[in-house]
């Protein structure tokens, strides 16, 4: 009856845990009197970045790491505060968040002719210092395996922590970087194992209902495009001379390539396509995860009015369901890692792979040989 007992209490803090974050962004969209909830601005607030990291409110009171504002402005030059001058809708020097346009959520100030401008914005808003954070924790973990190595002999096999990353750093180098790059592949692990590490901690972190977790570091859509860039700069800067041959001379017949030049033009588009699917791939994934959860938590407060039976009723539902999601998230924070690693490893294979003549020599001589 005790183990049962425990059980119980271990679920009902679990369930407390991963809605208190929440539950207080609800309590600070209203009031005491269950005032209108409004679930798109939660969940865009969490979605978004911002120049604070809001950790809980208390008695309509917000607790929050105000993060420093750096701008440059074309009429006054450098200015740095911390962004606790612009909560709120206050305005410091003429800066100020702008809550609606094209500018919604980011740094404004208003030049002569009254039109709201952004000056440049070099901040370290909430999703830059999650980015810092994550990368602190990747260098801890990866320097103390190094660490452990060091002091054991050239064979040692490791076990528990140690043992469970080189796991996961010979699952990724052995069946994907091996296997999709071929003979050079050492030369591309390096950034490919860096990538899925980062995109990998940054999708854990982002579960994590508390500080220093619950940045939407990899549903931030710049993040994503910077990862798919870099392997954009990998698959065309190291491509070799038969890559870039299919691209800019394919095989094809001749009135395909002049005097229009129909298929390097088709060719050169998918050049483009690749870092911009990779991109999209890994962003609304993991937005969509998180809409998601959020989404579910938010049915708690937005029945209260519906009557007492039907909150308890979509509590239990939002509940269940919600922490089926969060284990379900962490399948796919580690899929959509493997999925990035996996398909930036087949792009940079594909433009490595030899198609010689010589090659082709060779086979039929030996096939002749067979015969």
């Amino acid at each position: 009856m005790q183990k049962k007992t425990d059980k119980y209490i271990k679920w009902i803090l679990l369930i407390f845990l991963f809605t208190w974050p929440v539950n207080t962004k609800m309590y600070a969209a209203g009031d005491s009197s269950n005032s209108d909830i409004k679930p798109k601005d939660i969940i865009f607030e969490h979605i978004q970045d911002s120049y604070w990291w809001h950790i809980t409110t208390i008695n309509d009171h917000h607790v929050s790491i105000y993060l420093p504002v750096i701008v440059y402005s074309s009429n006054s030059g450098f200015h740095v505060f911390s962004s606790s001058q612009i909560d709120h809708g206050h305005n410091y020097k003429g800066f100020y968040i702008s809550d609606k346009g094209k500018y919604a959520g980011k740094i404004v100030e208003i030049n002569d002719t009254g039109e709201e401008i952004r000056p440049i914005d070099l901040s370290l808003t909430k999703i830059a210092l999650a980015i810092i954070i994550n990368s602190i924790i990747m260098l801890i973990l990866f320097l103390s395996v190094a660490r452990w190595y060091r002091k054991r002999p050239k064979h040692a096999v490791p076990g528990g922590f140690v043992g469970a990353i080189e796991m996961f750093v010979m699952n990724i180098e052995d069946d994907i970087i091996r296997g999709s790059i071929g003979k050079d592949y050492a030369r591309y692990s390096p950034y490919l194992l860096t990538a899925f590490f980062f995109i990998f901690i940054s999708n854990l972190m982002g579960l994590v209902p508390f500080f220093p977790g619950g940045a939407n570091v990899t549903g931030n859509i710049s993040i994503t495009l910077v990862l798919a860039l870099c392997t954009m700069i990998a698959i065309n800067l190291f491509g070799n001379r038969e890559y870039w041959k299919e691209i800019l001379w394919p095989d094809v017949p001749l009135w395909m390539k002049v005097p229009i030049p129909l298929m390097p033009i088709i060719e050169l588009f998918g050049v483009i396509s690749k870092p911009f699917a990779l991109t999209i791939r890994l962003f609304a994934n993991i937005t969509a995860g998180h809409a998601v959860i959020l989404a579910l938590t938010c049915l708690v407060f937005i029945t209260v009015k519906m009557g007492t039976a039907m909150n308890m009723g979509m509590t239990v539902f939002s509940v269940i369901l919600s922490i089926f999601m969060s284990f379900l998230e962490l399948l796919v924070a580690y899929i959509q890692a493997y999925v990035f690693t996996m398909l930036s490893a087949v792009f940079i294979g594909l433009s490595r792979q030899e198609h010689s003549h010589n090659e082709k020599e060779e086979k039929v001589k030996t096939d002749v040989k067979t015969i």
